[in-house]
């Protein structure tokens, strides 16, 4: 399976935020429910931030969010806003499957960072720069990631804690989403899109 990791990338930034580019790489992902959670997820969650999530909980509209800490009610809107964009633009492409909110579950990880290179507010979590070593995104053998996708089914990815700019969760919801509508609806535009280590970035739906 695919897991898309949203990285920051410190210099390349629009007036706003620091410019999100979605980028892939390949991890194996099964198992059993286990506390209303797939178990096998769950622990890759927890091998790839170092967290245990002991807070389960759902937004307004029905997803599942798992935590270290109790999240915000922001938090929770802001989820329930990305996914809501992207089942809009899914739709709009003529998708259908995995459009409901419960089918989502969302992982949120605390922050290894919360100001990037500039300065500005960027919780990320750091993982290993893989197939991006080398590149401008490499901070010597790890990664700034705002999210990743951990699994393609269910559909399950994990995030930094944030405590304001909560319309940056929504766009990476929004761009972590994108991979798995086309995984569950588009197979051959998932695998063109899938790994952005040699370009391309999001959103890829209009």
């Amino acid at each position: 399976m695919i897991f898309a990791i949203v990285i920051s990338g410190d210099g390349i930034m629009n007036k706003k935020t620091s410019l999100l580019i979605v980028i892939s790489m390949l991890i194996f992902v099964t198992g059993q429910i286990a506390f209303g959670q797939n178990e096998r997820v769950l622990s890759e969650a927890q091998r790839i931030t170092g967290d245990n999530f002991t807070v389960s909980t759902k937004t307004p509209r029905g997803a599942s969010v798992y935590a270290v800490k109790k999240p915000s009610s922001a938090v929770l809107n802001a989820i329930d806003n990305g996914l809501t964009d992207l089942f809009a633009v899914a739709r709009k492409n003529g998708y259908r499957n995995r459009l409901n909110y419960s089918d989502y579950s969302v992982y949120i990880g605390k922050a290894d960072r919360l100001k990037d290179s500039a300065g500005q507010y960027s919780p990320d979590i750091a993982v290993g720069a893989a197939q991006y070593a080398g590149s401008v995104y490499d901070q010597g053998g790890y990664i700034y990631a705002a999210g990743m996708v951990i699994s393609n089914d269910p559909c399950s990815f994990v995030i930094a804690e944030h405590t304001k700019n909560f319309e940056r969760i929504s766009n990476v919801v929004r761009y972590e989403g994108e991979h798995l509508v086309l995984y569950h609806n588009d197979r051959r535009r998932y695998a063109a899109t899938a790994d952005h280590s040699k370009g391309g970035s999001h959103p890829i739906l209009q």
